[in-house]
């Protein structure tokens, strides 16, 4: 089939720097050494493909997107490439047309996650992408949240539905019991995060939420089919979050709106909002603030009223922070005030669930000492209550909540060195410094290296000026560049 040029396919094309002879030879080859020894793809077929928009058959799609992903080093899918899936009828559905139907999102979940595991295997890290812009997201996805998942059925008896790819996984059946074991493994994932950061992980994560996604091939009985949902939309998460945490920014993005989507279809709208968060909180890590908010707007629009409380303070207290990264101080002191009203206003008669958890009142000083370490940046008066609050959240803080610690020590750290108080300041650091080399998290350097800016003031204090040196030692040696991006605020 052809329809005109293949523009996506072009532009990656043009990205991976081959020839159209070079990327034929490529095609033959990793084809034979998957068992297709016939195919004799030439020079005249990929101009077809690729200016005359002509569809390959199997197995050339899934080679293709094998053959990006090593190329450029970060997971290339099918429909990015502008192609269609093997088995497909020749429709071409870009990953980025949003929102995905609920069979599309299962396929997504388990090519995506295929791809980033082979990518890992060889050791590569996912870079070059664009991260799709707040407001765009936001567009596409802002009536579809806030209406109710489709969950009739013809037939809802358990069965084998339209196949992600049982090439790659059997579907079977579950029972209660296999998903109770998947929901406590997230819950061992989850607190492993927490400690050590999301580098040690990921591959498990990923591993596990691959596995879900072929599952998701055998249509269950609804209310198990909502928990198996569930447990993909948990997992896309720790996913996205892990990823963020070692700086593979548009695959983390790719996790979060997969994780969004599961969300909704396990009929929790306020976990769909919560991944939406984690993508807006990536933006302003990533000085983004105005598409952070974007973002926002969509998870409040979206989270449904059957979000508790403590939901929706969490939610305040990530706008908040956005709104600091603005250097509105207005809008981040209304909102920072709403989030502890809905806080405290949270009786705990309804059960939290397992992925708010982690929020409590230790991680709502955490949240409001980063937006006003934030906001002081701009206004350094905003550095006293930062201090404040990262204080209050050190004593709070849970035993292996040890990444959010670290992240508390440099704030108190940096909120000192901009109120002029070196001294303290220099003390709080060394303790970040200490306890860092041992955390995975690329976040926690980030922020180090944000901090190591402030002690340019003081260079002439000898105390802080041995611990600029032992900081630029020591980021020199961090993962993941931090010392040249200077990316966090």
């Amino acid at each position: 089939m052809t329809g005109g040029p293949n523009n996506r396919l072009a532009d990656m094309f043009r990205l991976a720097g081959w020839s159209k002879g070079e990327l034929a030879r490529l095609v033959n080859r990793q084809a034979a050494a998957q068992g297709y020894p016939q195919l004799a793809t030439d020079t005249s077929r990929v101009r077809r493909w690729i200016d005359g928009g002509e569809t390959p058959r199997d197995p050339v799609p899934e080679v293709l997107a094998f053959l990006f992903t090593e190329r450029l080093g970060r997971v290339v899918t099918i429909e990015d490439l502008g192609l269609r899936r093997p088995g497909d009828a020749g429709k071409r559905r870009p990953t980025m047309e949003l929102p995905w139907a609920p069979q599309r999102t299962a396929e997504v979940l388990t090519e995506f996650t295929g791809m980033d595991l082979m990518l890992n295997r060889r050791g590569v890290v996912s870079a070059g992408a664009a991260l799709v812009a707040g407001s765009a997201l936001s567009d596409a996805l802002y009536d579809w949240l806030r209406a109710d998942p489709d969950t009739t059925s013809p037939d809802d008896s358990p069965s084998v539905s339209d196949p992600v790819g049982l090439d790659r996984y059997e579907a079977v059946p579950l029972g209660a019991e296999e998903i109770d074991a998947l929901e406590r493994s997230v819950e061992i994932f989850r607190a492993w995060d927490a400690t050590r950061g999301g580098g040690l992980q990921r591959k498990a994560v990923v591993g596990q939420l691959n596995e879900v996604g072929g599952m998701l091939a055998y249509r269950h009985a609804p209310v198990l089919q909502r928990r198996l949902w569930g447990v993909a939309a948990n997992l896309a998460v720790l996913a996205g979050w892990m990823s963020h945490d070692v700086g593979m920014e548009p695959t983390a993005q790719q996790y979060f709106l997969i994780a969004a989507h599961a969300a909704r279809e396990s009929g929790d709208r306020p976990r769909a909002a919560e991944a939406l968060s984690r993508a807006a909180r990536q933006m302003v890590h990533l000085s983004r603030p105005g598409e952070a908010l974007d973002l926002m707007r969509l998870a409040h629009a979206g989270s449904g009223r059957e979000a508790l409380p403590r939901t929706r303070s969490m939610l305040l207290t990530v706008e908040a922070w956005a709104h600091a990264a603005t250097g509105n101080r207005q809008a981040v002191h209304r909102t920072l005030g709403q989030a502890e009203e809905l806080f405290v206003s949270d009786r705990r008669d309804e059960p939290t669930p397992t992925w708010m958890q982690m929020f409590d009142e230790a991680d709502l000083h955490g949240m409001q000492a980063l937006a006003h370490r934030t906001l002081a940046e701009h206004e350094p008066s905003a550095a006293r209550p930062a201090e404040r609050h990262a204080k209050r959240a050190l004593e709070l803080r849970a035993q292996g909540r040890d990444r959010s610690q670290i992240f508390d020590h440099i704030t108190v750290a940096s909120a000192c060195f901009i109120a002029d108080d070196p001294e303290q300041a220099e003390s709080y650091a060394r303790l970040a410094l200490n306890a860092i080399r041992s955390n995975s998290s690329h976040r926690t350097w980030d922020r180090l290296s944000e901090m190591h800016r402030l002690t340019a003031a003081y260079a002439d204090t000898p105390a802080v000026r041995e611990l600029r040196e032992e900081i630029g030692q020591a980021l020199a040696r961090a993962p993941g560049g931090a010392a040249a991006s200077g990316r966090a605020v």
